[in-house]
């Protein structure tokens, strides 16, 4: 047994970390981030289930980097009775639909799990986890349209960003560029597959700059492994004979060097150079957790 609950007077064993008061996790679980959430499961009430960043890492939905000590989110039915303990939130609401089942752990419905996310991330973090929803068929846009209308927490967010989100994104990086061209005013397609002028398959873009034969990427650290440099530099030399220009973004290029991404855009684009345009992506990343500043105001509330 992992977890372990206990009545005033009573030990858990030299074997137990206490969790919360009556709740206690065997010290050598194989999965401690988990047991802990079965020991919390011990003492709320049976219909509690896990919510907001809590359900999201259960989800495998993306989200910005966040510390691992976080509060424990969960949601009650509007009528029970307030939990308070500390380390744990309890939210009571209703819910959209029937509880889900994320690695043996009852969690909120995911459309109910997004709209708690969008009532405290930024519009840049929420967004990730929105996307990687949709992506992993999680929910449906309708089930998020009918969360968005209610007059709960986080749905106005939810709804500015409903018109944002594409299902097609396969990485939360990919998510971050295609917002950064819409910032600046570039229209883009995501996952757009090249053709050559015989119509043979060529390659499948993170996004085309639309209107262009350019493909923008997000490379991250996999791109040095020996095996994918090899296999990238085929594919750009298979893209450069169909007549397409590929281009590839870091972490570092979209959060401290956007400007250059900005020019690159504009020469694609053959429009006049205005730095201006930028300002709406540093605004972004200014309430994201991708950035020194968007941790410090995000910190106090998913922490509270």
């Amino acid at each position: 047994m992992e977890m372990r609950t206990t009545r005033s007077g009573q030990r858990a064993g030299v074997a137990f970390l206490r969790v919360t008061r009556g709740a206690h996790r065997r010290k050598d679980a194989p999965a401690p981030e988990l047991a802990t959430l079965r020991a919390w499961l011990g003492v709320l009430p049976p219909d509690a289930c896990f919510t907001h960043v809590t359900a999201a890492r259960l989800l495998g939905l993306w989200l910005p980097p966040l510390p691992d000590d976080l509060v424990t989110v969960v949601a009650l039915p509007p009528a029970a009775h307030p939990v308070r303990r500390r380390g744990l939130r309890a939210t009571r609401s209703h819910q959209s639909g029937t509880p889900l089942m994320a690695q043996g752990l009852p969690v909120a419905p995911a459309a109910d799990v997004v709209l708690a996310l969008c009532r405290d991330l930024g519009d840049l973090d929420a967004l990730m986890a929105l996307d990687s929803a949709l992506h992993q068929r999680l929910v449906t846009s309708a089930a998020l349209d009918q969360v968005a209308l209610r007059g709960r927490p986080g749905a106005p967010r939810l709804r500015r960003l409903l018109s944002r989100a594409d299902a097609r994104s396969e990485s939360p990086w990919e998510t971050v560029l295609r917002e950064l061209h819409r910032s600046v005013g570039a229209d883009v397609t995501p996952q757009f597959e090249v053709r050559d002028a015989q119509g043979h398959f060529v390659a499948r873009g993170d996004l085309r700059l639309d209107g262009t034969r350019v493909l923008h990427e997000y490379d991250g650290h996999h791109h040095l492994e020996v095996a994918r440099q090899r296999s990238d530099l085929r594919r750009s030399r298979h893209l450069e004979a169909a007549g397409w220009v590929r281009r590839g973004y870091s972490a570092v290029d979209l959060l401290r060097r956007p400007e250059e991404v900005l020019a690159d855009v504009d020469r694609s684009l053959g429009r006049a150079s205005d730095r201006r345009r930028i300002d709406a992506w540093h605004e972004l990343l200014r309430t994201s957790a991708l950035t020194a500043a968007g941790r410090h105001l995000l910190w106090p509330r998913v922490q509270r």
